[in-house]
């Protein structure tokens, strides 16, 4: 015998409506979401209306970080990290003994290697 098994998502505020979306908003550092009726979702952004308006925007809708994303360097390992130090002191470069190397020295490093 074949089952259906259905989810139906209840407004998270009232509790009686089916809920037609999530929606996301932060406060003091937090971040919630609540889902909820469309007739609520619009309550809830005609509430705050008023207070975005007079507020500064920090940031943009963020959905997480997808993978490959940002700047990043694969990370390289100790007897790399002592060669391109020791290029860098005889070709000039001021690098210290310990902690990250400039991204600068790295990229000239492996454009002159």
């Amino acid at each position: 015998m074949a089952k259906k098994v259905t989810v139906t998502l209840v407004d998270d505020f009232d509790g009686e409506a089916a809920a037609d979306e999530t929606v996301e908003f932060a406060l003091d550092g937090v971040t919630y979401e609540i889902d909820l009726s469309n007739k609520n979702a619009g309550k809830l952004r005609a509430d705050l209306k008023q207070w975005i308006e007079a507020g500064r925007r920090v940031g943009g809708r963020r959905r997480g970080r997808s993978a490959g994303s940002g700047r990043g360097r694969a990370a390289i390992d100790r007897e790399q990290s002592a060669a391109i130090r020791e290029w860098a002191r005889r070709n000039g470069h001021n690098v210290s003994t310990r902690g990250r190397i400039p991204a600068e020295v790295i990229d000239a490093f492996h454009a002159a290697t």
